[in-house]
């Protein structure tokens, strides 16, 4: 049943995909969108919330909106008498939120000391029409899977028209170093290329055969969405399979495209945005006119500064697998992690948030939905990460088009970043206190994973292993923990491919170290970092 289920799924996808292709978009259409979407932005977070946080059957809102005491024309008048932000401030101090634990399902919900029955499908938007699922970069357990709507496509694909024209690559030739399905980064790249009439002109994957394999439902699905739109004319790259270890050939590309058309761009990862920087600079070769767009990991002024010692320019965006892409760069930033929120789409509030019972408190960022094709209903649901959240005039061309909310220094409190891919920490606490001391001995306390940067700026996961454990090849841990990802699920595996082939892990027999308040975390994460002000 599950197969006819996904076949027909994607068969509904297909069906909706000619006319995404075929309605190309400009910039003057792009910027008359944003307009309409800001002009409406009340009652369009009033009607999805009539439709899905008060309407939906299963919506697991309805409860926590009834013990704080607020119907839906209550909230109708808030939004219009206080604005959306000023509402979701008020709702949140009112416990109708859910923290980035409970939307994962890994702890109870619990309000006025009652526990609510809510599972992470319960925020699943059951109105998409043309929509295929993938699973999110990193292994969360139960949830994983995220589906994407075309109309969600094509509202991002306006974003990031608006994005190249700011900063000057609406034209440039630009290639892709994504992996296709599962991951459902490379063909949502190369499909909001289409809708904008620029895809991209070659399509690099870093998973090769041999390290990591998709499932043969994934494969097809790929091949039929890149076939079905060359053949109705869109120029779709075929994936082509490049490893990390051969980022020189890109870095070429790079190279051969801005000698013939004057500039180019690169969509990827930060560290491989950073492995390019690097194997241009030990090839000889002069990246300067070119572009690296980066996301999935958090920007580190290490890893800018590698990059751009290429000649390469950066810019970056900001989102999340299950809700979309939030903020695209600021063409006049004060710092590398500035970016503008996309406030057409969604609203942010920030709250505080103490990480553990004895770390520091940070403002987490609590996201909320303003489109009805988001992939889930989200109001007030906490993400894993923090940061800077501020709204001024910068001046550069999104910010005359109405965006001006910004974030800076974003960073997770919750799980492990490198080469793009994402592990959320309790998977790997699993495999720390109990995977490890009983195959290698010793408990718990000799065991802590410690994220880093190495002396060329790419993340490194450092495992501190204590000396008093007997352990005769440490590559021998390092495999043990390469095999429980594989049998974490899918998303872990795909972590796992990605890691073995950097060399993301490494083994150090160090004593794990010990907080400022006594207490010993199995995971440190690195340290906020703050970029160079360049205002």
């Amino acid at each position: 049943m599950r197969f006819l289920s996904e076949a027909w799924m994607y068969a509904r996808f297909l069906r909706g995909l000619p006319r995404f292709l075929h309605d190309t978009i400009t910039p003057e259409h792009a910027r008359n969108a944003l307009r309409r979407r800001l002009a409406d932005r009340e009652a369009t977070l009033v009607h999805v919330a009539e439709r899905g946080f008060f309407g939906a059957p299963r919506s697991p809102y309805r409860e926590l909106f009834r013990l704080a005491g607020c119907g839906f024309s209550d909230f109708r008048r808030s939004v219009k008498d206080h604005g959306v932000e000023a509402t979701l401030r008020a709702l949140r101090g009112a416990g109708v939120y859910f923290s980035f634990e409970e939307f994962k399902g890994r702890t109870p919900v619990v309000r006025d000391g009652r526990e609510l029955s809510v599972t992470p499908s319960d925020f699943d938007n059951p109105w998409l029409s043309h929509y295929y699922r993938a699973i999110s970069s990193g292994t969360t357990g139960l949830g994983t899977r995220v589906s994407t709507d075309l109309d969600r496509l094509a509202i991002e694909a306006e974003h990031r028209l608006l994005l190249f024209d700011a900063h000057g690559v609406l034209d440039a030739p630009f290639a892709i170093w994504r992996p296709p399905l599962p991951s459902g980064s490379g063909i949502n790249t190369v499909l909001r290329g289409a809708r904008a009439a620029h895809p991209p002109e070659k399509w690099f994957t870093p998973l090769v055969p041999g390290g990591f394999g998709p499932p043969l439902k994934h494969r097809l699905a790929t091949q039929a969405i890149v076939g079905l739109g060359r053949a109705m004319g869109a120029r779709l790259p075929w994936p082509e399979p490049v490893p990390l270890d051969e980022a020189v050939r890109i870095a070429r590309w790079m190279a051969e495209a801005r000698d013939v058309h004057g500039t180019a761009l690169l969509n990827t990862t930060v560290s491989s945005g950073l492995r390019v920087g690097l194997a241009a600079r030990d090839a000889g070769l002069d990246l300067t006119g070119t572009v690296l767009m980066v996301a999935g990991e958090p920007v580190s002024p290490a890893k800018v500064h590698g990059i751009r010692a290429s000649g390469a320019a950066l810019m970056t965006d900001y989102g999340a697998a299950e809700a979309g892409r939030f903020a695209v760069a600021c063409a006049k930033a004060r710092d590398e992690t500035d970016v503008h929120l996309l406030v057409d789409a969604y609203a942010f509030i920030t709250w505080p948030r103490q990480v553990s019972d004895a770390g520091p408190t940070v403002d987490s960022f609590h996201v909320t939905h303003l489109h009805p094709s988001a992939s889930k209903l989200l109001l007030n649901v906490e993400l894993d990460d923090y940061g800077l959240l501020e709204e001024r005039s910068c001046g550069c061309p999104l910010d005359t088009h109405g965006l001006r909310v910004h974030l800076r220094q974003i960073r997770s409190f919750a799980k492990l970043t490198g080469e793009g891919v994402t592990l959320v920490g309790c998977e790997m606490v699993h495999i720390l206190e109990d995977v490890l001391p009983a195959r290698f001995g010793g408990s718990s306390l000799d065991y802590q994973l410690v994220e880093e940067e190495d002396e060329a700026g790419l993340t490194r996961l450092t495992l501190l292993v204590s000396p008093s454990v007997p352990i005769a090849d440490e590559r021998e841990v390092i495999e043990a923990i390469h095999a429980a990802l594989a049998r974490e699920s899918l998303a872990a595996d795909m972590a796992r491919a990605f890691w073995a082939q950097a060399g993301t892990l490494r083994v150090r027999r160090e004593a794990p170290r010990v907080g400022s308040g006594g207490k010993q975390m199995p995971l440190r994460l690195m340290q906020h970092h703050r970029g160079a002000d360049t205002k």
